[in-house]
């Protein structure tokens, strides 16, 4: 199934709270973002699409030689709906559904996708990953979907659409906290590594 599915890395904004060029910081040896696409590039995907916004030429660069289409998303700074929406109208049109990541969740299991991909599917809307009680990433989307994710707006992200959805939405419990750990500080990056490392 996840054959027929695609998926979307959101790597459009500025890493403020980082203080800039959060997805470019290495960890252990590569760029966050790279270290992000090469996980996710070996699940199966029928496409991987990297939405750019206000690194996109370093970017591009970092992603060299992936099997990753980048497109930059011009109006990346309005926020993540941005990002989302031009990601969604990239997908392939016979794309059944697409698993949505964080450009900066490095240790995110990409491996869990195929679980997330039918339990999306039997769900009919969505599903994502719960760890110790908490939702994380990657959220997987079923076309039924993507109306909803073109019309969002702002910087908020796609947690409003599963909000709102209370039946058509599944929960994948977890104990990988790769579900969880994103990086928007520097502190959060030497957690990353120290945890890569490990």
């Amino acid at each position: 199934m996840i054959a027929r599915w695609s998926a979307l890395v959101l790597a459009g904004g500025a890493g403020r709270r980082f203080g800039g060029r959060k997805l470019l910081a290495d960890l252990a040896g590569a760029p966050v973002i790279r270290r992000v696409a090469d996980r996710i590039v070996g699940v199966g995907f029928a496409e991987v699409i990297a939405v750019t916004g206000a690194e996109d030429e370093a970017i591009k660069r970092a992603l060299a030689g992936a099997d990753v289409s980048i497109i930059l998303a011009t109006d990346w700074a309005e926020g993540m709906a941005a990002t989302l929406r031009t990601g969604i109208a990239a997908l392939d049109p016979h794309s059944e559904g697409v698993c949505i990541f964080l450009g900066d969740m490095p240790l995110v299991p990409a491996a869990l996708s195929p679980t997330l991909v039918t339990a999306a599917a039997q769900a009919g809307y969505a599903a994502r990953p719960r760890c110790e009680g908490k939702p994380g990433h990657p959220v997987a989307f079923t076309r039924a979907a993507f109306g909803d994710l073109l019309a969002l707006e702002g910087d908020r992200g796609a947690t409003v659409l599963l909000a709102a959805r209370g039946e058509g939405v599944a929960y994948v419990e977890t104990a990988d906290s790769g579900v969880l750990l994103d990086i928007d500080t520097p502190e959060d990056l030497a957690a990353a590594v120290a945890a890569w490392k490990a």
